[in-house]
């Protein structure tokens, strides 16, 4: 069953990969606004999501056209997710754009920037944060990912990504490739870092939810710069990615904990949420409940982990 399903999603991506990036996004958006009606599980989450945010601010109907244009997005992401990864430099230059924090966006020429930790999130087109070390040759990219369960697909996506220049390392499994990557000079590493993970928990649009630590432990560990990068859909098969303002991760010369720092995070992802909602992956049970043991005890420190 696996071979066949690796051959059927190699066609699909060769497919995709032939047709002009407009087309695709088009096509994308069609499959995501026919996966809306189909997809009941995640239309469920998806309304229930948008309607714990934004319920007192907008109408049923104003959620379910927001739901409804969610999944044309997810569809347009992913399938031009697929098309970009085969792209070359100068032909994404014309649709993509990096700004934001000048230190991260135009380091200076002379020797290796500060080594820096990204919070990133699932916005917009997030395979295109791998791209960022071609537009800042300063810098050397790198990302952890989860295998997927079915190895040949996993292959196939990972040699999608690879093509970007950009490190990946299984967060499982690669802790030591990772750590030597960490303390290479000039690299910047992105975290994914709007997903529910049982680390500490921080209000996020209003509600307390379950969220890494990884970006502040990384940052204060391997002494780098934390920001936040958030990618927008500024139009059809187009993209702009921020580099947010630097995240401090000590308070009077003490380090702050993982807890306060990941709530600045969530703050800049709120932000970045509410100018655009529909960009962002709400297709995700972000507010889990919390463990019964989770809801007495306080936040842990920012004590960084052991890699095995």
């Amino acid at each position: 069953m696996e071979p066949a399903l690796y051959y059927i999603a190699r066609a699909g991506v060769g497919l995709i990969q032939a047709l002009p990036l407009t087309w695709v996004a088009r096509l994308g958006r069609w499959g995501g606004g026919l996966a809306y009606w189909l997809d009941k599980r995640h239309r469920r989450v998806v309304l229930r999501n948008l309607t714990l945010c934004f319920g007192h601010e907008q109408s049923p109907a104003q959620l379910r056209a927001l739901a409804r244009e969610n999944f044309r997005r997810l569809g347009e992401n992913y399938a031009c997710a697929i098309k970009t990864a085969d792209m070359t430099y100068e032909e994404l230059r014309p649709r993509v754009t990096f700004v934001g924090n000048p230190r991260i966006t135009s380091p200076p020429a002379e020797g290796k920037p500060q080594n820096v930790v990204a919070a990133i999130g699932h916005f917009g087109n997030f395979e295109l944060y791998a791209r960022f070390g071609q537009f800042a040759p300063a810098y050397q990219c790198g990302a952890t990912y989860r295998a997927l369960r079915q190895p040949s697909i996993n292959r196939l996506m990972q040699s999608l990504r690879e093509r970007s220049g950009c490190f990946f390392f299984e967060r499982r499994f690669d802790s030591l490739a990772l750590k030597a990557f960490m303390n290479r000079s000039g690299v910047i590493m992105g975290f994914l870092s709007d997903q529910s993970a049982g680390a500490v928990r921080v209000p996020f649009l209003g509600h307390e939810c379950s969220t890494t630590t990884a970006p502040a432990i990384f940052a204060q560990r391997y002494h780098c710069v934390l920001i936040t990068a958030v990618c927008y859909r500024v139009a059809l098969a187009r993209w702009r990615i921020e580099a947010g303002a630097e995240i401090p991760t000590h308070e009077n010369g003490q380090l702050r904990s993982a807890a306060d720092i990941m709530g600045d995070v969530n703050r800049a992802f709120e932000a970045a949420v509410r100018r655009d909602p529909a960009n962002w992956f709400w297709v995700h049970r972000r507010w889990k409940p919390a463990p019964p043991e989770a809801r007495v005890a306080p936040a842990p420190a920012s004590v960084a982990p052991q890699c095995r």
